[in-house]
C-alpha cells in the first residue's frame, strides 16, 4: 500500500486533472468538442466522442424451473447462474431506496456519470494512496454488466473488468448513451435483475429467495440493507457463511446509516432495523437433477433432461440445447404425476428396499418401474430402489460390482447411489431381457397377418422349429433347429388359441405362430411399438440394431418371441400402451408445457403419435391380454392365467378391467410384469444393471435367479393406486373377425378311422391337421387309430385341428354316430370350447 501523499501542490494538481477528466465528460456529452478550450482538452473530448456509443445487450442467464403435472409442484430448476428478472414493480420499494443509498445516492439527479463522484473518488483516492473510493454510478455499473454478460470470447469478459481508464471512459460513454434511451426506473430495474449477490444468487429476485426465502415485494428494510450490501463484496459480506456473519452485520448497518441519511427510513426504523440479528432463512435454488425436491424424481429428471438434448427445437447440437436449458428462462410443466410417482417408489421400497433392513446393505437387485399414459406417451412416474447422485470418491457407500471381473479390481457397483438412466436406457445402460412379455409382439404380427385369436396349434414339449441355432447351444435338437421347451408343459400342452396360448404363456405356441407370422413382422412391430433395440447381443434369437437391415436374418430370430432381446421399463411400458390406446404409439415424452422466458407456450409439448396398427388387431390383442393376470376376456375365453393375483392386487382401490403380460428369461436373469388400464400402463423390470446377462449375488458370488415376488405386486399395487379415484373404462371386445376369423363346419371322422384317413378328410376340407406328438390317450378304439379330435364342430378356416391317437387301453365300445368329430371341445382350446379359468371380469 502506497502511503498518502499531503503535498499541497499534489492535492492541488490532483483536483486540476480531476477537472479536465470532468469537463471533457461533461462537455463530450454535452457541447461540441470545439467548446473545449485547449488542444489536449479538445483532443481529449475528440477521442471519447469517438468510442462507441450504442451498447449492445444480451439477456444475461436465467434460471429454468420445471414443475410436476399439476403446475405448483416444483421438481428442480435448472441453471448456470441462478436469476430470474422481475419488473421493478415487483420488488420493494425499501428494497430500491437501499441500493440508491448504498451504491448512488445521486442516481436520480445525474445523467449517468456523477461528475461531483468522479471529482470526490479522485480527490480521495490520490490522497490515499490506493483505491478506497469508488465513482461508478449505477447506471455504469449495469453497462459493466452487461458487455461482461454480452462477451463473445474469454478476452472481452476480462476487459470488461479491467482496472484501466480506458475501460472507464467506455463505461461513462455507454452510461450517458444508456440514459438517453432508458428511464431511471428502467436503469435499475435492470441492474437489479443483472447484480450478483453472493451464495450462487444472481438478481434481486434470486438474491431474496437465496438468503430469505422470499420473493422481493416482501422484503423488509433489515433484510433490503443486507442485500445492498451484498453487491459491492458478494462473498466477503455473504451471511449465510458463519464467518462472514460479522462483516455482514457491519455493512449492512453501515447501509442503514446511508440509508437514514438520505431520508429513506426514520431514526425509529433505523433504530429498530440495526438491533434485528440478521437471520438467513432461504436456501440456494436446486440445481439439476441430483438436487429434486423430492429424491424419488431424479431418475425422471434425468430422463427429461435427456429429452431435452434430443430436440431440434432448442438448438442445432446437444450443447446449444442444454446451454439454453440452464441460461433460457424457461417454465416446463412435466408429465410427472406426483401421486402415482409416490405410490410406486412407496411400492417398490416395500418389495425390494434401497438398503436391506435386515444386513444394513445396500439392494444390488434393482425393481424398476414405469408409468406411461396411453394415447399420449406422457410419462407419468419413474422409480426405482436407487439413489440418484454419484458416489462420492472419498466417502464411497455403494458396494461391490456383481461383474466379478470388476469386483476382483475392487470396483464398486452402481448400488445404492447411480446417475445410469436405468429405467429410459441410453449411454452404458442398453436394457434387459423382458421374457414373455415380448409374445405380444408376435401376436400382433400373427393377427395383421389375418391370423385370428381362435387360431390353434397343437402345443407340444419340446417343439423342432424352422429356425436355425448353433448346434452346441442347450435350446438345439436334430442338428441345428432351434427347439424350444414349456415351462409347465402338463399346465401347457396341447391344442392352444391365442387368449390360452398367452394367458398359459405357452412358449411351444408362440414359436411356431412367429414361423406362421413371420419372425421379421413380429420384429417389425416391436419397433413399431418403440422397442429400440440398442442391445449388440449373442443370444440365440436376441435382435441386435444392427442386424434389423441384414438380408434374412429372421431365421435365426426364433428365440425373441419369448424376449430374449433388451428393453428397458419405459419401452416396455409404452408398447403396451400403444396396444391400449387402439394401436396409437406416442413417443415417450416428459412435457405437458413448455413457455419461454416471456411466456410463451412453444410448440415442442403435444404428443406425438401416430398409428402403429389397425384398431381391430390392437383391440383383440388386448383382449387376449386380459388373460394372463387374472381378468377375462370380453368373449370369456381366457383359460388359466400366470398372475392369477394380478387383477385383485390392482383393483384394491376399485373395480376396473386390466390386461398385461408376466415375462420370465433363461435362468430366470430377469422378471418382467405389464399391466395396464385405457387410461395407464405399468412395466417392472427386476434385474441385475451392473451384469443383467449373468447377475451374481456380491457376497456369495452365487448366480442369481430372479422370483416374480417383487416385481409382479410392485407393477399390480402401483398401478392400482394410480387409479385410484379414476373412472373405469371399459375395453373394446374385438370383431367378430379378428376374434374367430371366417368360421367353417369341422368334417365327422369316422368312428376309430385310421390317422391317415382322418388327415386326408381333414385336408381336403381346407384344414391343417396335426397329429399330436405326445403320449396316446385312452379310448376304446384300437390302438393306433383316431380316438378324437379338437376342436371340433366349427372352428376358423385354414385352422388347425388336432388328431389324437388311441392307446386302445381303455374299454368299453368304440362311438358310433358323429364319431371322434362329434363331441365337444375342451374349455377355451378352441372355437367350440367353453370358457374357463378365471372369473369373469
Amino acid at each position: 500500500m502506497r502511503k498518502p501523499d499531503h503535498n499541497p501542490f499534489a492535492n492541488s494538481a490532483s483536483l486540476i486533472v480531476c477537472g479536465v477528466l470532468a469537463g471533457v465528460v461533461v462537455a463530450a456529452a454535452a457541447f461540441p468538442a470545439v467548446a473545449i478550450s485547449g488542444l489536449a482538452a479538445k483532443a481529449g473530448a475528440e477521442a471519447f466522442d469517438q468510442l462507441p456509443s450504442e451498447l449492445t445487450v444480451r439477456r444475461s442467464p436465467q434460471i429454468t424451473y420445471v414443475y410436476a403435472n399439476d403446475a405448483n409442484t416444483l421438481l428442480t430448476t435448472l441453471y448456470d447462474e441462478n436469476r430470474r428478472d422481475v419488473p421493478l414493480a415487483d420488488v420493494a420499494p425499501i428494497m430500491r431506496k437501499a441500493i440508491i443509498a448504498a451504491e448512488d445516492q445521486r442516481f436520480y439527479q445525474h445523467n449517468g456519470v456523477d461528475i461531483q463522484g468522479v471529482a470526490r473518488a479522485f480527490v480521495a483516492n490520490q490522497q490515499q494512496g490506493e483505491v478506497s473510493q469508488g465513482a461508478s454510478t449505477i447506471t455504469m455499473q449495469y453497462v459493466r454488466l452487461a458487455i461482461s454478460y454480452s462477451a463473445t470470447n474469454p478476452q472481452q469478459v476480462i476487459d470488461a473488468s479491467a482496472d484501466t481508464n480506458a475501460r472507464k471512459l467506455r463505461e461513462m460513454r455507454y452510461a450517458l448513451a444508456v440514459e438517453k434511451q432508458l428511464t431511471k426506473d428502467q436503469v435499475l430495474e435492470r441492474y437489479l435483475n443483472i447484480a450478483a449477490f453472493g451464495n450462487s444468487a444472481f438478481g434481486i429476485y434470486a438474491a431474496s429467495q437465496v438468503y430469505f426465502g422470499k420473493e422481493p415485494k416482501d422484503l423488509k428494510i433489515e433484510e433490503a440493507a443486507v442485500l445492498a450490501g451484498l453487491v459491492q463484496a458478494p462473498t466477503a459480506y455473504n451471511p449465510a457463511v458463519p464467518e462472514n456473519k460479522q462483516a455482514a452485520t457491519v455493512r449492512r448497518d453501515w447501509v442503514l446509516e446511508q440509508m437514514l441519511k438520505t431520508g429513506a427510513i426514520s431514526r425509529a426504523e433505523y433504530d429498530t432495523a440495526k438491533a434485528t440479528e440478521i437471520k438467513v432463512t432461504g436456501k440456494p435454488s436446486p440445481n439439476g437433477c441430483v438436487s429434486t425436491t423430492t429424491a424419488s424424481w431424479g431418475f425422471f429428471c434425468d430422463f427429461f433432461t435427456r429429452w431435452w438434448l434430443e430436440q431440434d427445437a432448442f438448438g442445432k447440437t446437444p450443447f446449444e440445447r442444454e446451454n439454453r436449458l440452464k441460461t433460457g428462462g424457461y417454465t416446463i410443466i412435466s408429465s410427472l404425476d406426483p401421486p402415482t410417482q409416490t405410490a410406486m417408489k412407496n411400492t417398490i421400497e416395500k418389495y425390494l428396499p434401497t438398503v436391506n433392513p435386515k444386513t444394513g446393505r445396500p439392494e444390488w437387485r434393482a425393481l424398476m418401474l414405469a408409468a406411461v399414459e396411453p394415447g399420449t406417451g406422457k410419462v407419468r412416474a419413474l422409480a426405482v430402489n436407487r439413489n440418484y447422485k454419484l458416489d462420492d470418491p472419498n466417502a464411497p457407500v455403494n458396494g461391490i460390482s456383481t461383474d466379478l471381473a470388476k469386483a476382483r479390481l475392487g470396483i464398486r457397483g452402481t448400488y445404492p447411489n447411480t446417475t445410469n438412466p436405468l429405467l429410459s436406457g441410453g449411454g452404458d445402460i442398453q436394457g434387459y431381457q423382458a421374457g414373455s412379455t415380448f409374445k405380444i409382439f408376435t401376436m400382433v404380427a400373427a393377427l395383421e397377418q389375418g391370423y385370428p385369436l381362435d387360431y390353434t396349434i397343437n402345443t407340444t414339449s419340446p417343439y423342432v422349429s424352422k429356425f436355425v441355432i448353433d448346434p452346441k447351444s442347450d435350446a438345439a435338437c436334430q442338428g441345428n433347429h432351434y427347439c424350444p421347451v414349456n415351462a409347465n408343459p402338463s399346465y401347457m400342452n396341447g391344442p392352444r388359441n391365442m387368449w390360452t396360448g398367452f394367458g398359459r404363456s405357452v412358449n411351444t405356441y408362440f414359436v411356431p405362430l412367429e414361423e406362421r407370422a413371420g419372425a421379421n413382422n413380429a420384429v417389425d412391430v416391436a419397433k413399431r411399438f418403440g422397442i429400440q433395440f440398442r442391445a449388440r447381443g449373442t443370444k440365440p434369437g436376441e435382435i441386435r440394431d444392427y442386424e434389423l437391415s441384414q438380408p434374412e436374418p429372421s431365421k435365426q430370430w426364433g428365440a425373441f418371441t419369448l424376449g430374449v432381446s433388451a428393453t428397458t421399463p419405459l419401452e416396455l411400458a409404452n408398447a403396451y400402451a400403444t396396444i391400449v390406446a387402439d394401436g396409437k404409439y406416442c413417443e415417450p415424452i416428459p412435457v405437458e408445457e413448455v413457455r419461454d422466458h416471456s411466456g410463451n407456450k412453444l410448440d415442442v409439448a403435444s404428443p406425438r403419435c401416430g398409428q402403429a396398427t389397425k384398431v381391430e388387431v390392437a383391440r383383440a390383442a388386448v383382449d387376449a391380454a386380459r388373460c394372463p393376470i387374472g381378468d377375462q376376456s370380453a368373449l370369456g375365453r381366457c383359460d388359466g392365467s400366470t398372475f392369477t393375483q394380478g387383477r385383485p392386487l390392482a383393483q384394491k382401490y376399485g373395480k376396473f378391467p386390466v390386461a398385461g403380460k408376466t415375462g420370465t428369461t433363461d435362468e430366470d436373469k430377469t422378471a418382467a410384469l405389464v399391466m395396464m388400464t385405457k387410461q395407464l400402463a405399468v412395466g417392472g423390470i427386476i434385474g441385475d444393471p451392473d451384469t443383467p446377462q449373468l447377475p451374481r449375488d456380491p457376497v456369495t458370488k452365487a448366480i442369481e435367479h430372479f422370483s416374480h415376488n417383487q416385481v409382479n405386486p410392485a407393477v399390480a399395487e402401483t398401478l392400482g393406486a394410480a387409479m385410484n379415484g379414476k373412472k373405469p373404462i371399459n375395453f373394446d371386445p374385438p370383431s367378430p373377425k379378428m376374434a374367430f376369423g371366417t368360421q367353417v363346419g369341422i368334417p365327422a371322422i369316422a368312428a376309430c378311422s385310421s390317422v391317415d384317413a382322418a388327415r386326408s378328410t381333414l385336408k381336403a376340407a381346407g384344414f391343417a391337421p396335426e397329429v399330436d406328438r405326445g403320449k396316446p390317450i385312452d379310448s376304446p378304439c384300437p390302438a393306433g387309430t383316431v380316438a378324437k379330435i379338437e376342436p371340433t364342430g366349427k372352428t376358423v378356416k385354414g385352422g388347425v385341428v388336432v388328431i389324437y391317437v388311441s392307446s386302445g387301453a381303455a374299454p368299453g365300445t368304440p362311438p358310433g354316430g358323429g364319431g371322434p368329430g362329434g363331441g365337444g371341445g375342451g374349455p377355451g382350446r378352441g372355437g367350440g370350447g367353453g370358457g374357463g379359468g378365471s372369473p369373469a371380469g
